[in-house]
């Protein structure tokens, strides 16, 4: 920092904070309003030479501690607007065994203010750092419109795992106003999201939608190829075929179906070996009759009826035995 102290003070209190609204000429205050003991960052940001600054202590003479008094009124000066971005940088591995060194090494080559970075697999969603690095970038913005403010990145495959991922984090910087940087591969450039760097935040959130209709026509694709060969998905059922037939038989019998549950056997699956539940049975059952009315078959086989002697036939009975007496018989050509 090339200000003095006092310099730096009173530099910052040119400008009115956009965290606690302290107007210009008082020093920044806390929500239980005393008198902070630093400035607030996105208000001495606001300083060219601060920016790179991690704080700005208020000078004793405002009381910092103490109950917050408004100083004089100034007039309230823009922030002066600078050629030099504000880059915040991003750098990630999935591993511990992959290096940051070079990732690290590319971003401070690039100037960037501050550097995040982490080492996080790929398949945890919430990445702590990332969500530092954007805040930071947020807030820079914020307190900063008129200045572009930069997210670095080595190589795009460090901000996301997949394009749906990476055109959620398009959206966010485009919301911001962030620009978007790649160091290295086919794409590297600063990409703005108001500028001719939109078509590349578009091509993203279209490549995001691809690949969740694709995902989506392979997920059916095999859903389909799965059904053909019998494998319906799901889990496996408790209550098998074999296990249903004998459940039934059992209750046609009138075995209670708690008794029931208790002489069946779950044959495979992490139950292996362990009786069905009572309402897993009731369940099976209900479905089975149901599936059956809705066939038009029965659930069971018919009993046959034993005719006794001198006993009539029924109306059915007679019906097949006409019909059966009406029918050639086989040998009759061989007989002739």
């Amino acid at each position: 920092m090339d200000l003095t102290p006092d310099q730096a003070a009173l530099a910052v209190e040119r400008h009115d904070c956009p965290n606690c609204d302290a107007p210009a000429g008082s020093a920044c205050r806390t929500r239980g309003g005393k008198t902070a003991a630093k400035y607030h960052t996105p208000r001495f940001v606001l300083v060219a030479a601060l920016r790179e600054e991690l704080e700005i202590p208020v000078p004793a003479d405002r009381l910092p501690g103490r109950a917050w008094k408004q100083g004089p009124a100034l007039a309230i000066v823009p922030a002066p607007r600078t050629e030099r971005p504000i880059r915040i940088g991003y750098a990630r591995t999935s591993t511990a065994r992959q290096e940051l060194a070079s990732q690290l090494e590319a971003l401070h080559r690039a100037e960037c203010h501050k550097v995040f970075s982490e080492q996080i697999s790929t398949r945890i969603k919430v990445r702590p750092e990332l969500e530092k690095a954007l805040a930071l970038a947020r807030q820079f913005k914020e307190a900063a419109p008129e200045t572009p403010v930069i997210f670095t990145v080595h190589e795009l495959k460090r901000l996301a795992r997949n394009a749906a991922e990476l055109m959620t984090l398009s959206a966010e910087l485009q919301a911001g106003g962030i620009q978007l940087e790649l160091l290295t591969g086919p794409l590297t450039g600063i990409y703005d999201p108001n500028g001719m760097g939109a078509m590349f935040f578009a091509v993203l959130a279209v490549a995001g939608q691809i690949e969740r209709n694709y995902i989506r026509e392979k997920t059916l694709e095999g859903q389909v190829i799965a059904a053909s060969k019998g494998n319906h998905g799901g889990r496996p059922k408790v209550i098998d075929d074999d296990m249903l037939t004998f459940a039934v038989a059992l209750k046609d019998k009138g075995v209670p179906v708690p008794e029931i549950a208790k002489k069946l056997v779950i044959k495979t699956g992490k139950n292996a070996g362990k009786t069905p539940s009572v309402a897993s049975l009731y369940r099976a059952l209900a479905e089975a009759e149901e599936t059956a009315a809705n066939d038009g078959l029965p659930l069971r086989p018919k009993p046959a009826r034993i005719r006794r002697p001198g006993e009539p036939l029924a109306a059915e009975e007679i019906d097949l035995r006409e019909r059966l007496q009406s029918q050639p018989h086989p040998n009759a050509e061989t007989r002739s």
